[in-house]
C-alpha cells in the first residue's frame, strides 16, 4: 500500500512539473510584447527597454522558467503587469469565487444525476428511464454559457428571484454571496449531470447482472436493499471517474460562465489577463488550473483504492 502510495505521488510530482514546463513554453510562444502592450504606442524606446528589464523578459528562457517555478514553489507568483500587485494576493481573492461556485455546482450535478440514474437504471425502459435519456440528450447539447443565459431572462429579469450577475463580496453576507453564484452554478452542473446521469445508469446497469446481486436477491433481500445498499456502492468506480474528470470541464466552464454573470472569479481574471497581455498572470492561473485538475484526479485514484478493496490488493501484489 505505502510502495503504491509512493509511486502515485512521484506520478503527481513529475505531471506538475511537466504541466509546469507546457505553460511556460506556451505563454513564452504568445505573439507581442507585453511591455510594450502595457505602455501603449506612445512609449519610448528608452522607457519600453527599462519596462522589459524590469519585467525581466529580456533574460534567457531557461533562466525565466526556473524563477518563475522557484517563486511558485515559495509562494511568490510575480506582480501582474496590469495591476501592479503580487499575484498570489490576486488568486487567493478569485478562489473565493471559483472554489465555492464548483462545489456547489459539483454538488448539486450529484444530487440531480446519480438518484435519476440509478432510477432509470432500476427502472429500465419505464418512465424515469425515459426522462433520463431525455435529460442526457438535452443536457450534452445545449452548451453551458447558453443555459445560464435563458436562467438570467426568466429567474432574474422575469422573475426577479434571483439577481442576474455580480458578487457582493462575502463580507457582505453569507446569503447573498449564494444568491449570485446559484444560477451560474445550475449552468454549470447541468451539462455535467447529463453525462453524470448516463454514466451512474450505464453502470448499475451493469452492476445489477453481476453474480453478488443475483445471489443477494436469492437470499431474500428487498430490491432496493440490494440496489442501494450492494449495487450501487459498487458501480461508483465509474462515477467517480466521471467525476474527476468533470472538474477539468467545470474549470474550463468557468471562464464563460463566469463572463456571462460577470463574477469575479478565475476564470474571469484569466480572460482579463489573456485581453491585457498579462503573461504573468496568465500562466499563473492556467498552472493554478492545471494543478488542481491533476490533485482532483490524484484525490480519485486514492478514493478508488479505499472504495474497492480489489484494487488495494493489486497494488500490494
Amino acid at each position: 500500500m505505502i510502495a503504491l502510495l509512493t509511486r502515485r505521488i512521484f506520478g503527481l510530482i513529475l505531471t506538475l512539473i511537466a504541466v509546469s514546463l507546457l505553460v511556460f513554453a506556451v505563454m513564452a510562444l504568445l505573439p507581442g510584447d507585453p511591455a510594450a502592450i502595457t505602455l501603449g504606442t506612445s512609449a519610448t524606446p528608452e522607457t519600453l527597454a527599462a519596462l522589459r528589464h524590469d519585467m525581466g523578459l529580456g533574460q534567457p528562457l531557461i533562466i525565466r522558467y526556473g524563477q518563475w517555478l522557484a517563486g511558485a514553489l515559495t509562494g511568490d507568483l510575480g506582480k501582474s503587469y496590469t495591476y501592479g500587485v503580487p499575484v498570489a494576493g490576486l488568486i487567493v481573492e478569485r478562489l473565493a469565487v471559483t472554489l465555492p461556485l464548483a462545489a456547489l455546482a459539483i454538488l448539486l450535478s450529484v444530487l440531480i444525476a446519480v438518484p435519476l440514474g440509478v432510477t432509470a437504471a432500476a427502472r429500465r425502459g419505464g418512465f424515469f428511464d425515459i426522462v433520463a435519456a431525455l435529460f442526457s440528450q438535452m443536457g450534452i447539447a445545449v452548451p453551458g454559457f447558453w443555459v445560464g443565459l435563458l436562467l438570467v431572462l426568466l429567474f432574474a429579469t422575469s422573475l426577479g428571484w434571483m439577481p442576474a450577475g455580480g458578487f457582493p463580496g462575502w463580507s457582505n453576507g453569507v446569503w447573498s454571496s449564494l444568491k449570485s453564484l446559484v444560477l451560474p452554478a445550475i449552468a454549470l452542473a447541468l451539462p455535467q449531470a447529463a453525462v453524470l446521469t448516463r454514466v451512474t445508469r450505464s453502470a448499475v446497469l451493469d452492476t445489477l447482472h453481476e453474480d453478488f446481486a443475483r445471489t443477494a436477491v436469492a437470499k431474500g433481500l428487498s430490491r432496493s436493499r440490494v440496489l442501494w445498499g450492494h449495487v450501487v456502492p459498487n458501480a461508483l468506480v465509474p462515477v467517480l471517474t466521471i467525476l474527476g474528470l468533470q472538474f477539468t470541464f467545470l474549470v474550463a466552464g468557468a471562464v464563460l460562465i463566469e463572463n456571462v454573470f460577470a463574477l469575479p472569479g478565475l476564470g474571469r481574471l484569466a480572460y482579463q489577463a489573456l485581453s491585457q497581455r498579462d503573461v504573468i498572470v496568465l500562466q499563473d492561473v492556467v498552472l493554478l488550473f492545471a494543478g488542481l485538475v491533476i490533485v482532483v484526479n490524484f484525490l480519485v485514484d486514492l478514493s478508488y483504492l479505499a472504495i474497492d478493496p480489489r484494487l488495494r490488493a493489486g497494488g500490494a501484489r
